[in-house]
């Protein structure tokens, strides 16, 4: 999942490919949703994706239920994730629509997503450069290809506004975005032949002014929600 200098030598998936095509061809063909411009992967965005009243509701949310960030890496330092985190409910009133919406807009079953995360980033706070991917050779990856497998996509929606600071930057994939109410960004964690694509490094950047609020949702190559 995070940035290391050696990574695992993740093979090309037959399943992943395909979940790759599907998605980047519903995406491409919604009149709301936009291609990035840029080659290194697959990066797509919708503007106000959600209204102000459901940003509104998942911050209180966030705010209401916030605790220290953590990480599944053991090989990482302390502060290369310094935000705050919430576990949402997923079968809450206020979250599960949202939260199926987001697996709706690309085409996946909703089983196959992880819960949304929220994160509430505070001036200073940050997430340094990682993958969403898991790299097999870390010690958390048994318990995640038991719990769904490899991470194949990420959406990720901006709740508010950002007066300074707290974009999202892939400095590989040469790609920056600053925050924005309502938005939603989206990404294929893989290459077009299935595999892990390192080019989609990005970090969230400190925040300078204000306070930066996000959920996160991860789509997993098997089912999550085990019935």
């Amino acid at each position: 999942m995070f940035f290391r200098k050696s990574f695992s030598a993740n093979k090309p998936s037959k399943t992943r490919q395909l979940v790759g095509r599907r998605v980047a061809e519903r995406l491409d063909a919604n009149p709301l949703v936009t291609k990035a411009e840029i080659e290194a992967a697959q990066v797509f965005y919708h503007l106000d994706f959600l209204d102000a009243a459901q940003c509104d509701a998942l911050i209180a949310l966030i705010d209401g239920n916030r605790r220290p960030s953590t990480l599944l890496s053991d090989t990482v330092k302390d502060d290369f994730r310094t935000s705050e985190s919430c576990d949402m409910d997923r079968w809450s009133p206020a979250v599960q629509p949202i939260d199926e919406s987001i697996a709706q807009l690309l085409g996946i079953e909703p089983d196959h997503g992880e819960t949304m995360q929220g994160q509430r980033y505070a001036p200073g706070q940050h997430f340094r450069a990682h993958h969403d991917f898991f790299h097999e050779a870390e010690s958390y990856w048994p318990a995640m290809k038991a719990s769904g497998g490899q991470r194949t996509w990420t959406a990720m929606i901006y709740l508010n506004d950002v007066a300074d600071g707290g974009a999202t930057w892939f400095p590989q994939a040469g790609f920056k975005i600053a925050p924005r109410r309502g938005l939603l960004l989206c990404w294929n964690n893989m290459n077009p032949d299935g595999s892990p694509n390192l080019l989609t490094l990005h970090e969230g950047t400190d925040v300078v002014v204000g306070t930066k609020y996000i959920v996160t949702k991860w789509f997993r190559e098997g089912a999550w929600v085990k019935r």
